[in-house]
């Protein structure tokens, strides 16, 4: 069961990532990857939200299941992340490239813990 409650949020994730990433990348006429920073800050902010409402007993194991892993593992990607920033390094885009890094880390943790913040507030 808890295989099928992760795939189930996974097939709801991946085309929201790839929808978002290109709705997003395709209203800016530029070479940084504002749509996967995107996905993966929203993606932060959910596992947060998830995160403290599991915690403060708000949400069960299985939407945690659903959501967290499921979702959000299927809407963040890491690997997307990587490769667009060596793509800015390969391309001499330096700058850019530490401004995807800074922004994705600062950004990424300060949604999840924007998000946490949140769902303790409501479930506490």
């Amino acid at each position: 069961m808890n295989l099928l409650l992760v795939i189930a949020g996974a097939a709801i994730g991946a085309p929201l990532r790839y929808l978002g990433d290109r709705a997003i990348q395709s209203r800016h006429d530029t070479v940084f990857p504002w749509g996967t920073l995107s996905v993966n800050v929203l993606g932060s902010l959910i596992l947060g939200l998830l995160t403290g409402a599991v915690t403060a007993a708000g949400a069960s194991p299985q939407v945690q299941l659903a959501l967290g892993t499921g979702l959000c593992g299927a809407l963040t990607t890491y690997s997307t992340f990587s490769y667009e920033t060596l793509r800015l390094l390969d391309s001499d885009a330096r700058l850019l490239a530490a401004a995807n890094v800074f922004a994705s880390i600062v950004a990424g943790l300060g949604a999840a813990f924007l998000g946490v913040a949140v769902s303790q507030s409501i479930w506490s």
